[in-house]
């Protein structure tokens, strides 16, 4: 059966995630006289990212609401106490940094203008809409997408397969019909694959280049070999660079 649809994740397979959250958090740090605090932005980085993901699992455990788990990454990073409305604040100001930085990938727009007439398209992240609805909007792609689905307004996060599923339902398609591509081989390609889906692992070598790719997942270096996948009838395309 042949693939009709592709759901897509957003932070570090559209949109380059990594580099705005450095760029926002150098800028960040800076203007709030703390990067001497951290040793170095890329240490700063670390301990965000390893806070970030601790309190994302206690979200997508219910443990703590999406507003909280914000929250409590700005205090446990501060290491002290902050009513809601200063861990908001602190937040939003890193927030206004972060979001100069914006940008897509730039083998983004090329295959989604390939692909635009031979696939449906919808996005399915991790985070909640609307985070992600100002973003893609901000970006000039939310038209490309159909449905765009969060894990904050679902109840399910990925890589749990309702969430795959729930993207599937919203399109009215079976799983295998559907081509899910994401950046993280665990989270996004065993997830994906483990729900029936055609999992496309886009490996850019960046945070998750030193693991080992699960099996399930087609593994690409550039989107540019996506439609090849996909068996896609375009022009565009290239050959994989795994062997």
């Amino acid at each position: 059966m042949s693939i009709r649809a592709v759901v897509w994740d957003v932070d570090d397979t559209l949109f380059d995630y990594t580099s705005a959250d450095r760029l926002g958090m150098r800028a960040h740090l800076t203007a709030e006289g703390l990067l001497d605090d951290h040793g170095s932005v890329e240490q700063a980085l670390a301990r965000w990212r390893e806070i970030t993901e601790a309190q994302w699992a206690r979200f997508a455990a219910g443990e703590a609401t999406f507003e909280d788990q914000r929250r409590d990454r700005v205090r446990v990073f501060l290491g002290r106490e902050l009513t809601d409305a200063e861990a908001d604040a602190w937040f939003q100001r890193y927030v206004a940094h972060y979001e100069t930085a914006w940008t897509l990938f730039p083998d983004v727009l090329p295959v989604l203008d390939a692909l635009a007439a031979s696939h449906r398209h919808a996005v399915l992240s991790n985070s909640s809409l609307h985070v992600q609805d100002r973003k893609l909007r901000a970006l000039g792609v939310h038209d490309r997408f159909e449905r765009i689905l969060c894990a904050a307004e679902l109840g399910v996060s990925k890589p749990d397969a309702g969430a795959f599923l729930a993207a599937c339902e919203a399109l009215a398609l079976p799983p295998h019909e559907v081509a899910y591509v994401g950046d993280h081989p665990e989270i996004d390609g065993r997830g994906a694959a483990d729900a029936g889906l055609l999992s496309v692992w886009i490996d850019r070598g960046g945070l998750h280049a030193t693991i080992d790719p699960p099996a399930g997942p087609h593994r690409i270096a550039s989107l540019a070999e996506l439609p090849s996948v996909l068996g896609a009838d375009t022009r565009f395309g290239a050959p994989s660079t795994f062997g």
